[in-house]
């Protein structure tokens, strides 16, 4: 469906990037992946999904809190492949306090990365997606782009800027061939995540499943975590000839949670 497409994928390392850039790998795109973390693990990764995949894969460090590095990232990816066509803006970072407590220069790396970053790619991926009429953009957002919890003031503020922008997006390039939709998840059973499952087990002398039903009923009805694989097969849906004419929508994938 994708084959000789190109692909990038930011904060893509590991988590949900990775299993997005892997989906669509398996569905023919060449990838550029990007992020931080051990260069011999980045490495593997890399490889792994020329191997796997038969695909052409590059990796990017390129600072997602650097505009100008955002751009020549997508220059390369532009000179290396031809085309950028798929553009999954998944890179995040999180800092939880009240707000009254709040270090501003947290606010400021959060709202660079998780909402700025994608203004900048988005910016300058679109001029080529235009002229070559075929271009899909796709925001991992969050619950916390459809409503808010506590503590969370900068996430929670980037991830709603970031479904607002998805929509200004969608609405400007409608007739370019062009798609631009976000991916809303709740909990996603992350390496981090399961270690906080762990750590609760271990503290409350309960078992991991009971804890992993209470962590999860405290936002989902459903006591099942998403997994980072079901949002990449979301998003090359949303890639596909049958997402053609879906457009600025927020898909939530969050066992009920903004349901309530």
């Amino acid at each position: 469906m994708l084959k000789g497409k190109t692909a990038l994928v930011t904060g893509s390392t590991s988590g949900i990037g990775l299993a997005t850039a892997r989906a669509l790998a398996e569905a023919g795109c060449n990838i550029v992946i990007n992020g931080f973390g051990d260069k011999a693990a980045i490495e593997k990764q890399r490889t792994g999904l020329e191997k796997d995949f038969g695909i052409k894969a590059l990796y990017s460090a390129a600072d997602m809190s650097k505009p100008a590095e955002i751009v020549a990232m997508i220059g390369e990816v532009e000179k290396n492949f031809g085309s950028l066509d798929v553009l999954v803006n998944n890179a995040g970072i999180q800092f939880v306090a009240n707000i009254e407590d709040f270090p501003p220069e947290k606010w400021d790396a959060v709202i660079a990365v998780n909402l700025s970053s994608s203004f900048h790619t988005i910016r300058a991926a679109v001029p080529g997606m235009k002229r070559r009429k075929w271009g899909r953009i796709i925001n991992i957002a969050s619950a916390h782009g459809l409503v808010a919890s506590g503590q969370k003031v900068a996430y929670v503020s980037a991830k709603h800027g970031l479904v607002g922008m998805t929509k200004v997006v969608a609405i400007e390039t409608a007739n370019s061939g062009i798609t631009c939709n976000a991916i809303c998840p709740g909990w996603v059973l992350t390496t981090l995540v399961q270690k906080q499952i762990d750590d609760r087990a271990k503290a409350s002398g309960k078992s991991v499943r009971d804890e992993e039903i209470a962590l999860l009923s405290e936002k989902q009805p459903m006591h099942q975590f998403t997994k980072p694989e079901g949002i990449g097969s979301l998003a090359v849906f949303l890639c596909s000839d049958g997402a053609a004419t879906i457009t600025g929508a927020a898909y939530s994938i969050d066992g009920g949670w903004v349901a309530q």
